[in-house]
């Protein structure tokens, strides 16, 4: 019988903190939220989700077009089908009750095919955009090498939980993820962590970049599934300390991106205050008028053969890219104009940079959301809706 006592680490989402005001306050027209992330300029600290509900070639040109950028999933229906849009169609007009037999069926019935890999790349390239794509660590040899001859800018290895000590069944050898970035003549990026222990480790691979979340995403069931995840703020704070930590140490900076639990543009200037280079979101790219999803959005896992671990959420059209990135908004929920809600955020906490916002005092506030917003709640007005 073991006798290890089991002992409790309470850890916080992004509804349970808050941002302290600055001492100082600044105009927002002297705040800077430009970013960088694995040698790519970003306008905007916005990454958007290799899911196949929000990122398709096109929607990777827009994002980029507006200061954002894209990663395109090398496993999803861009590259199992040469017309994906009658794909995505069938999966936007199946039933609740039908749709994840429906996607099993839609994502194991063709295998994905290199020249499909080679032709999404050259979509995205030519217009311009930053060109990042992603596959699962058992495809990232064979993929990353394709990827990385067509000129990607960047590959993101991406699973639901990634580490360097994965131990695998006779006969099958887990990734190398140490050389594997040796061999790849782009930068590479990896995810998803949710310690520091394991963020660290996969620092040391020598990944630019590596992304955090397990679980919250809006169409995610891994944490019912599972029971596994951690927290969001807690898990990106806990992943910026390891990154510090290793550049005071070596001099790489590595990126932190957080993925997932992100709802609206508080949620972004949270996740920034708590140390993230950048955010990776799903759904409230998923709710534009050019999504490839069509006012639904589904996560990476919701195919499993085996064990579906997401779900197809209606998620709505709200409005074009160019309003919920940049603006102007007609909304009061904090679903549009995400780059003038951080630059707000960061001229209302004194903040002219990311690094610096990266240094602004956090609280743990559990009644945030509910202070005072009897009438919002009872009316489903603001942040309630």
């Amino acid at each position: 019988m073991s006798t290890l006592e089991k002992k409790f680490i309470r850890a916080y989402g992004f509804d349970e903190i808050a941002l302290v005001p600055g001492d100082v306050t600044l105009d927002p027209t002297l705040v800077d939220i430009s970013t960088n992330v694995a040698g790519i300029k970003l306008g905007i600290p916005i990454i958007g989700s290799a899911m196949d509900s929000v990122v398709s070639p096109r929607t990777a040109a827009v994002l980029g077009k507006y200061g954002a950028m894209g990663v395109l999933n090398l496993e999803g229906v861009q590259t199992r089908y040469d017309e994906p849009d009658e794909v995505l169609e069938q999966i936007a007009g199946v039933s609740k009750q039908d749709y994840v037999a429906l996607m099993q069926k839609i994502y194991q019935q063709n295998p994905v095919k290199d020249e499909l890999i080679v032709k999404r790349i050259k979509e995205i390239k030519e217009s311009g955009a930053p060109t990042v794509v992603s596959s699962t660590p058992q495809n990232a040899f064979r993929f990353g090498e394709i990827a990385a001859d067509a000129g990607v800018d960047a590959f993101l290895i991406q699973s639901t939980v990634v580490s360097t000590k994965h131990r695998s069944p006779d006969g099958i050898q887990p990734l190398d993820l140490e050389g594997f970035v040796k061999q790849m003549t782009v930068p590479v990026m990896v995810g998803n962590s949710a310690t520091y222990d394991v963020t660290l480790e996969l620092i040391r691979t020598g990944v630019d970049a590596v992304f955090v979340g397990i679980g919250p995403g809006a169409a995610c069931t891994t944490r019912g599934v599972l029971g596994v995840g951690v927290p969001m703020a807690t898990s990106v704070v806990d992943a910026v300390q390891a990154r510090n930590e290793y550049f005071e140490a070596t001099g790489k900076y590595v990126s932190i991106i957080a993925d997932g639990g992100i709802v609206n543009s508080g949620d972004i200037c949270k996740a920034l205050a708590c140390g993230a280079d950048a955010v990776m979101i799903g759904s409230p790219i998923a709710r534009s008028v050019e999504a490839p999803g069509r006012g639904f959005h589904w996560g990476m896992a919701t195919p499993n053969a085996v064990l579906p671990r997401g779900a197809r959420i209606q998620v709505g059209t709200v409005a074009n890219l160019e309003e919920i990135l940049l603006g102007p908004s007609d909304s009061d929920d904090g679903s549009k104009n995400f780059a003038g809600a951080i630059q707000t955020c960061m001229a209302t906490v004194g903040a002219a940079s990311l690094e610096e916002m990266q240094q602004v005092q956090l609280m743990i506030a559990p009644s945030l959301l509910t202070e005072g917003k009897v009438y919002q709640k009872t009316q489903s007005l603001g942040m309630y809706k």
